[in-house]
């Protein structure tokens, strides 16, 4: 009744999520959330990442408005208002900002996203990623990818054709494509997480 909404994934990975992040990112600065969804994530990961700062964005308005619900919930100083931008946008709302507590962005994370979008979103992400990350900042992506142009399991496969029956630009992508896009915009592929249900964090830094 409040305004948040709920997304089923979040109580399956937001703490193995929050184990990666604290292993890679770093230890100051302002972290940027690229399609945050309900605003789950940001909730949670926000106060358990302190001192660090949290920037949620949505394209989506409705999830805008369960963002501000999550936040409110929270109560967390270090979670920012969510902002509205468009991961295939070529410049980012974000990029025109001057406040000095938004201008140290040392990461930017992406969940579930890549998969549930035009190709183009990652390509815009990529290069948002390339633009606004100083070298050595961090790009954290999470989701089901594909190896070597195969399913890594059969209920990745199942998931992918699923979406592409909901959006035929939608689906599973091959984390080898991922990789190269990444490197066009000098995001090097440093490591690769096992996470649950046959989804992989990836971690790039900007070189």
């Amino acid at each position: 009744m409040d305004g948040r909404k709920h997304a089923i994934a979040t109580e399956r990975n937001s703490e193995p999520i929050l184990q990666v992040l604290l292993d890679i990112l770093p230890p100051t600065g302002t972290v940027l959330e690229i399609a945050s969804g309900t605003g789950e994530h940001a909730a949670y990961f926000a106060p358990r990442l302190k001192p660090r700062k949290w920037i949620p964005s949505d394209t989506n308005a409705s999830l805008r408005e369960s963002i501000i619900a999550w936040i409110k919930h929270s109560k967390s100083e270090n979670l920012y208002q969510p902002l509205d931008i468009d991961a295939s946008k070529p410049i980012w709302p974000i990029e025109k900002e001057v406040s000095s507590e938004i201008s140290d962005i040392s990461a930017i994370v992406n969940i579930n996203m890549i998969h549930i979008s035009p190709w183009s979103a990652c390509l815009g992400l990529m290069a948002g990623a390339g633009r606004i990350l100083s070298p050595g900042g961090i790009l954290y992506v999470y989701g089901p990818y594909k190896q070597n142009g195969k399913h890594t399991a059969p209920s990745n496969e199942a998931f992918s054709e699923y979406l592409q029956e909901q959006n035929p630009e939608w689906g599973v992508r091959n984390l080898e494509d991922v990789v190269e896009v990444a490197r066009t915009h000098n995001l090097i592929l440093q490591k690769t997480y096992p996470m649950p249900a046959n989804n992989l964090s990836v971690v790039f830094k900007h070189s």
